[in-house]
């Protein structure tokens, strides 16, 4: 985390709250406090960081030393307890620059990668493992728009999921997730091996952007099922087009129309803030593609072993068994891994 941008972050609030004009604006001030409240937490617990660093520094040079004995000995004592704080206090300080996103909602895209129809069959297994955790944390959601193949897999699918630390525990799932399985058409036994990408996007909070109507073209058409037939001769299903970015999202989940497009704008508006976020920084769609990269086999942040029932991230290099229990939604223990390793 970079202080320097953190502080003029801040400085750049106060300035924002010092205006009069501010006052009649009640939910950009809302915001704003908000963000004041939040970067003094982060600038105070880094100068608690700071604070202890130094003290482990200066105990360590009493240690180096080695001039007086009693002295030493309570340095190092008193050391032990100081290396514990610093990595506590980094850890309270990785939370505090997460406590935005985790406050709201977040969207989570599922496509698949190499290994064709095997691909798409993984990728509709993410999405029910992540619909059957997301029951059991209690946490709700939304399936915002699926397009799906005839042998029940899907082409691409995007959920809107909201709770209580939902973004922090699930931003860990954003890159290509990698199957290896017999296929249910495969006659001679071969395992084969798969990909599928999940990206994690935060759900813009109210006011965070604003999609003018003149921005956008709509348009309605008929639902279509596996195979791309019509399953709905009402013209329900909504595409939305932002214009100034490009960007097409489609939804057909809901019966009705209204459903539909409030789907769209809601998958729609967390795509164009993640992209206007990646400009803001210099980083055009390298946030978007790092997380999805080319779903190609090599670039995998976690191996789904059905043979060997297991399941490996290769980021903390750790494995757990009982494939069937995790695909069913018990996420927890890795989960709770990967936070202690973080």
């Amino acid at each position: 985390m970079d202080l320097n941008s953190i502080r003029e972050e801040y400085r750049g609030v106060l300035k924002e709250l010092s205006n009069p004009d501010i006052v009649s604006d009640r939910q950009k001030f809302q915001e704003l406090a908000r963000s004041k409240a939040r970067l003094e937490k982060i600038i105070r617990k880094t100068d608690e960081i700071e604070t202890v660093a130094q003290r482990i520094e200066e105990n360590q040079q009493i240690l180096a030393s080695r001039e007086d004995g009693d002295l030493s000995a309570l340095a190092e004592q008193e050391l032990q307890g100081l290396v514990k704080q610093h990595t506590e206090l980094q850890k309270e300080l990785e939370d505090l620059s997460h406590e935005k996103e985790e406050r709201g909602a977040l969207i989570m895209e599922i496509r698949p990668g190499t290994g064709g129809e095997e691909a798409a069959l993984f990728a509709a297994s993410l999405l029910r493992m992540y619909t059957r955790f997301s029951e059991r944390r209690h946490w709700k959601y939304k399936q915002l728009s699926i397009n799906e193949t005839e042998l029940g897999g899907v082409k691409e699918a995007a959920l809107e999921i909201e709770g209580e630390g939902a973004f922090a525990v699930l931003r860990h799932e954003a890159g290509v997730h990698r199957v290896q399985r017999i296929p249910a058409t495969e006659k001679a036994g071969r395992v084969h091996t798969s990909t599928a990408s999940v990206a994690i996007l935060p759900k813009p909070e109210a006011g965070e952007l604003i999609l003018r109507p003149d921005d956008l073209e709509v348009d309605f058409y008929r639902s279509s099922g596996a195979g791309g037939q019509n399953v709905n001769k009402r013209e329900t299903a909504v595409r939305l087009t932002h214009k100034p970015t490009g960007i097409v999202v489609t939804s057909q989940t809901a019966r009705t129309q209204p459903e539909n497009k409030e789907y769209a704008l809601s998958l729609l508006a967390a795509r164009v803030l993640k992209k206007q976020q990646e400009e803001k920084t210099g980083n055009i769609a390298e946030a978007r593609r790092g997380q999805i990269g080319k779903a190609m086999r090599a670039e995998k942040i976690r191996t789904y072993n059905f043979p060997q029932d297991r399941l490996t991230d290769h980021r903390i290099k750790k494995t757990w068994h009982n494939l069937e229990q995790i695909m069913a939604g018990d996420l927890d223990p890795i989960f709770e891994s990967f936070s202690s390793s973080s």
